[in-house]
């Protein structure tokens, strides 16, 4: 595996991938890997002739200068665990080389960037998330470029930034990857004590919790938000949305999704599951 610092030999490298006529994965990440971000490696590894892993904390997402220091770094490792999972670079630029000096140009999506995440997190969040991205897919221009499901908030927001741009990239999107008791995995969770993980499980079990009322039949939104807020104390949100626009709803008639975020000891989490309703038999 090769490690690759700038855009210039980036695309160098990528030129002779296209000249052999390649196919070529991206894996947009901020390091510190976990069994998540592997899963998008072997699923880009499966599907395209090359592999693409970029390595940057995007300092412009970061609305907490905080969050930003402690976020956790390894690149060392993160090397060794994406050339042991077959991939061919890792894109690791500086931040002076993705925002030189002088940079003055950011892409944002309206609406869907206002909401949820983005209320909470600040106007600069999604704004920061799409640059980042839209740069990423203009400088590797991969066929495919992987996202995680847990971040779905994110995974909307650059699915309506590629359509709208008409960026040639396909966006695809891998489930969510969680411990065995249903912790979802995040490069945060290395924060969290011991005590604070088992806090950190009352996010999963309020998304199950509101899972099971819709297996029972609740269709009603109020009613699943109170069976998954029983599981859960002082949510920064708990909301049941459409899951291509994030409008609420109010009663449940298709897939829909439900997303969490609260403040875990020093960390904040984010979660969401896929609410999917079973139609109710057909009389005969």
């Amino acid at each position: 595996m090769r490690t690759i610092r700038t855009i210039a030999e980036m695309r160098a490298w990528l030129g002779n991938c296209r000249a052999e006529n390649r196919s070529v994965g991206l894996v947009p990440t901020m390091g510190a890997f976990h069994a998540g971000h592997h899963s998008l490696m072997r699923a880009a590894k499966d599907e395209q002739d090359a592999v693409v892993v970029s390595l940057f904390v995007n300092p412009t997402q970061f609305n907490d200068p905080k969050d930003l220091q402690n976020y956790p770094r390894s690149e060392a490792n993160d090397a060794v665990e994406a050339s042991e999972l077959g991939v061919d670079v890792l894109f690791a630029p500086p931040a002076s080389e993705m925002y030189p000096e002088g940079f003055a140009t950011t892409v944002s999506v309206a609406g869907l960037s206002e909401i949820l995440e983005g209320a909470e997190r600040g106007p600069g969040h999604f704004a920061g998330v799409c640059t980042v991205v839209c740069k990423l897919l203009n400088i590797v221009a991969p066929d495919a470029a992987y996202f995680g499901q847990k971040d779905a908030q994110q995974v909307a927001v650059v699915k309506r930034m590629v359509r709208d741009l008409d960026l040639s990239s396909k966006i695809e999107v891998l489930p969510t990857v969680r411990e065995p008791d249903g912790l979802a995995l995040s490069s945060r969770n290395v924060r969290l004590s011991s005590e604070d993980r088992e806090q950190a499980l009352s996010l999963s079990r309020a998304l199950f919790a509101a899972r099971d009322a819709v297996a029972a039949g609740e269709r009603d939104v109020e009613r699943i938000r109170a069976a998954a807020l029983a599981q859960i104390e002082d949510p920064e949100y708990l909301a049941v949305v459409d899951p291509l626009t994030f409008s609420p709803l109010s009663t449940i008639a298709a897939p829909a999704l439900v997303a969490v975020a609260a403040r875990v000891g020093p960390v904040r989490l984010i979660d969401n599951l896929v609410l999917e309703p079973v139609p109710a038999p057909v009389a005969t």
